[in-house]
């Protein structure tokens, strides 16, 4: 079976922070996951974009890249933007195999997601109301 690496693939911002919050994600992916190759790449506004993450893996062996989108739907940029910087990124590497997963919208863990924001907001309110 060939090596695997996995790319958390997010729009980018002019705010760095932002970008190290998406890196940290990976970072977390890659611990909970077991994985050895994981990295973060932005469509603009942040490093590396996906042409550069996808030949950092492949330097270090990877075979086959799943691309994960850190985007809520399937916008504007996944449907015109990604498709495009895949076909250029199999151009590029015509070795490495790329798998593209939906974005996080359906994925159950959203509702998840969004009940824990609502409990906080309800816990703190409740919180300052006695």
């Amino acid at each position: 079976m060939s090596k695997a690496g996995y790319i958390v693939f997010a729009h980018g911002s002019s705010v760095e922070s932002a970008n190290e919050a998406v890196r940290a994600v990976a970072g977390e992916l890659a611990r909970a996951g077991g994985y050895d190759a994981v990295a973060a790449a932005f469509l603009e506004g942040g490093k590396p974009d996906l042409t550069a993450a996808v030949g950092e893996l492949a330097a270090r062996g990877v075979a086959r890249v799943v691309v994960i989108p850190y985007f809520l739907t399937l916008g504007l940029h996944l449907q015109r933007d990604l498709p495009r910087l895949i076909a250029e990124v199999r151009r590029i590497h015509p070795g490495v195999e790329i798998e593209v997963t939906p974005p996080l919208d359906g994925h159950p863990a959203m509702v998840e997601a969004l009940l824990g924001r609502a409990r906080e907001s309800s816990s703190a309110t409740a919180c300052k109301q006695n």
